[in-house]
């Protein structure tokens, strides 16, 4: 009987895998909501050095498809060719113990429902400020091969 239950459910699903996939926000405190929309304003206005003025000093950038950055100088290059985009950043989960706390998000096109990809800030406070020690976000999309890249051969079919 469970089965017959649970089958249309499951069904349902995946039917619509981006409903099944999309995790509610949850507030943060008003000067780490500050963080997450200066954050925003700065990418929408490619201005890589007020992103970078985010970070504390020895921060790490982790962004999709770049080495790491860490630093103010690195963290600036890392996202000087990025951005430009209005973006949203939400908060999933969120927790702080003393001087450091950590946002769980997701981003997308500021406007549009849908998150686009995901992320997770290390935050750490410094002279009363929370600042980013670590940004890690990457896309939802899996990411193709390089373009120029050698696409593998075709298996051979089973016979």
């Amino acid at each position: 009987m469970r089965r017959l239950l649970l089958a249309p459910l499951l069904a349902g699903l995946l039917a619509f895998p981006a409903l099944a996939q999309t995790l509610p926000s949850v507030a943060v405190p008003p000067e780490v909501e500050r963080l997450l929309r200066d954050y925003e304003r700065a990418w929408a206005a490619n201005d890589a050095g007020a992103l970078a003025a985010l970070f504390a000093p020895d921060g790490f950038a982790l962004p999709s498809g770049q080495p790491a950055a860490r630093g103010a100088d690195s963290i600036r290059k890392a996202y000087s060719h990025g951005g430009g985009m209005p973006t949203a950043l939400r908060a999933i989960d969120y927790r702080a113990s003393g001087e450091l706390a950590y946002i769980v998000g997701a981003y997308g096109p500021a406007g549009q429902t849908g998150d686009f990809g995901k992320f997770v800030l290390v935050l750490r406070r410094i002279d009363g400020r929370w600042l980013i020690a670590a940004d890690i976000e990457n896309a939802n999309q899996r990411m193709g091969p390089p373009p120029g890249a050698p696409r593998p051969a075709p298996k051979p079919a089973a016979g």
